[in-house]
């Protein structure tokens, strides 16, 4: 499909992706002159005090991994009981006349509930109250790890947020990996956990000569220069991963693809190019664990310290970590530019034909802690 079979969509939808009969903004033909924002986060890890609102049936038997789990329901009923409800605040005063919606990262809750009932509970509570906060713009998240961990919490997450995704978009959405469109730009929504490699690339193939095209995914596109840096998409080290890796990297490369994604409770950008085109990663972090990161100080930068971090971490035990020094020589070289900087906040992204620019505002800071030129 050329782009101008995929402009004529535009007031349709998306080729596969059956419309609501109801008009929505979102599926408007946008003139091409026209910019728009999106008011972005990184991972919530949504959750309360006392923990036993979401986490009464918590049952994991594993005793290292319960007293892990446990410190986490503790950080986030601390940080939601004051800072993140800070944040959000600054998020609502990012929203003007030209945005268009909210995008969250995945990872939109703590899961771990130990019940399907209550896990169904938490991500409703959660989209009801950001909802509510974000104006009532069309609120639009991607699946993370934590929001299908726990008893039945997989399947709760399949059944309940396909069906509340299309509310939100106004068109069918069936899987949690999908795609829709604003204007002429395609927005492809990828499942990290559990990739369906036929439907990524069926998605891509649907949204064909899309002006801008920005791949949504919980995890990153890049390997993660820390202990766990074969968590992103296929970063498996099996030569079946490997070759899906490159083959998917080089699909989204050719599409000189923008991706907005989360996991690593960082803010990072990445400008790399490749494999024939461009990717542009802009990592993302609302995870106000604590006061200190509520402002933005970069601790790497530069394509020579790419993987530099990850050469300190050491295994439980004290001994070294495996040595994954190949794997970020990959990368490497076609990386232009690379910042990283554990800081948490908000974010807004403006999106025009030339231009594609993110201001990240730390904390509930109300200055621009950093701006991101993601595009032109």
């Amino acid at each position: 499909m050329d782009r101008r079979h995929f402009i004529s969509l535009t007031g349709t939808g998306l080729m596969g992706l059956a419309m609501s009969g109801a008009w929505n903004p979102l599926q408007a033909k946008a003139r091409t002159d026209k910019k728009y924002s999106i008011v972005l986060l990184g991972d919530t890890h949504f959750d309360t005090e006392p923990a036993s609102v979401y986490h009464s049936n918590y049952n994991e038997k594993v005793e290292w991994l319960n007293r892990v789990q446990r410190a986490e329901f503790a950080r986030n009923g601390e940080m939601w009981r004051d800072r993140c409800p800070r944040l959000m605040k600054r998020a609502q005063r990012l929203i003007t006349k030209d945005t268009r919606m909210v995008m969250q990262m995945g990872d939109l809750v703590q899961g771990d509930c130990g019940s399907g009932e209550v896990h169904q509970k938490m991500l409703s509570d959660v989209m009801d109250s950001f909802k509510e906060q974000l104006g009532g713009l069309p609120f639009v998240t991607v699946v993370g790890n934590h929001d299908i961990r726990g008893t039945d919490a997989k399947e709760v997450y399949h059944r309940y947020m396909p069906q509340r995704m299309s509310e939100e978009l106004g068109q069918r959405i069936e899987k949690t990996s999908f795609a829709f469109h604003i204007g002429e730009d395609a927005y492809i929504v990828v499942d990290f956990n559990n990739p369906d490699d036929a439907e990524v690339e069926r998605l891509l193939a649907d949204t064909q000569g899309a002006r801008h095209t920005f791949i949504v995914v919980h995890g990153p596109l890049f390997p993660i220069d820390g202990g766990s840096c074969r968590w992103f998409y296929h970063g498996g080290a099996s030569e079946a991963e490997t070759q899906k890796r490159r083959h998917f990297r080089e699909l989204f490369a050719k599409r000189n693809a923008v991706c907005l994604c989360g996991h690593t409770h960082q803010t990072e950008f990445y400008d790399w190019l490749g494999d024939g085109g461009h990717i542009t990663q802009m990592t993302m972090n609302s995870v106000w664990a604590n006061e200190k990161i509520g402002k933005y100080e970069i601790v790497s930068q530069g394509a020579e310290q790419y993987g530099e971090m990850r050469k300190n971490a050491r295994n439980d035990d004290g001994s070294p970590i495996k040595d994954e020094t190949p794997l970020f020589d990959e990368y490497r070289p076609g990386l232009k530019a690379y910042t990283r900087s554990p800081a948490a906040g908000s974010y807004k992204m403006t999106v025009s034909k030339k231009k594609i620019e993110v201001d990240f505002y730390a904390g509930d800071s109300e200055e621009i802690s950093q701006k991101f030129v993601l595009r032109g």
